[in-house]
């Protein structure tokens, strides 16, 4: 008679168990669902910056307002700036990682400096004016979630994190032309990270009675 073989440690050997089929998902609307996801990073990022939230109803061109409370602000102990939500799986993971081509050289031939990466990304025009009004008693930043396109990839939970795919960008688009006849292409810094180091900072130079 034979005997399977005891693998070390006294264990014996399973046959491979077949991979079981990934749960359905609901039938929501991508774009939905992706509107869904960025309301969940900007609330974890609020979170761990010590920020309210509030949302405007009915929105403008706006969806949310952003409030910070601290000692040290010059203008008020609260300050609040609006933000406006975008977001797009037409972009992978850590976009424009390389700056764009370096300016000839200037005057007794000294290089110019290289310009911060950006990527690009398109506003309705009626959108971009709403950002771009200057001068404004509270300040306004766009922030741009880039996500992959399959919403498979979109999260992961662990004992150790939880990940959302991929990340926020933020930018102030104050003054910033309107080109377009209907749509214009703007430039988002891919140093900018939307997280919660970055908000308290925007905060802390909103709070000064700067810019963000």
């Amino acid at each position: 008679m034979a005997f399977p073989r005891p693998e070390p440690g006294g264990l014996l050997s399973e046959p491979p168990q077949p991979t079981a089929p990934a749960p359905a998902r609901g039938s929501l609307a991508t774009t939905a669902c992706m509107e869904t996801l960025q309301i969940g990073y900007l609330h974890a990022v609020a979170a761990a910056a010590g920020c309210s939230l509030a949302q405007p109803f009915p929105d403008h061109g706006i969806d949310w307002h952003i409030s910070h409370t601290a000692p040290g602000h010059a203008v008020d102990d609260e300050v609040t700036i609006k933000v406006q939500l975008k977001c797009t799986y037409q972009l992978g993971p850590r976009p424009a990682v390389q700056p764009p081509p370096r300016a000839p050289a200037g005057p007794a031939g000294r290089a110019a400096p290289v310009p911060a990466p950006t990527f690009a990304f398109t506003l309705d025009n009626d959108h971009l004016a709403k950002l771009a009004r200057t001068p404004v008693a509270v300040h306004r930043i766009l922030v741009v979630m880039i996500v992959p396109r399959s919403r498979d990839d979109w999260l992961r939970a662990g004992h150790d994190s939880l990940q959302l795919r991929h990340c926020c960008y933020w930018t102030n688009l104050a003054g910033h032309p309107v080109t377009g006849k209907q749509r214009t292409t703007v430039r988002i810094p891919a140093t900018r990270v939307f997280d919660d180091r970055a908000l308290c900072e925007i905060m802390t130079r909103v709070g000064a009675g700067g810019r963000p």
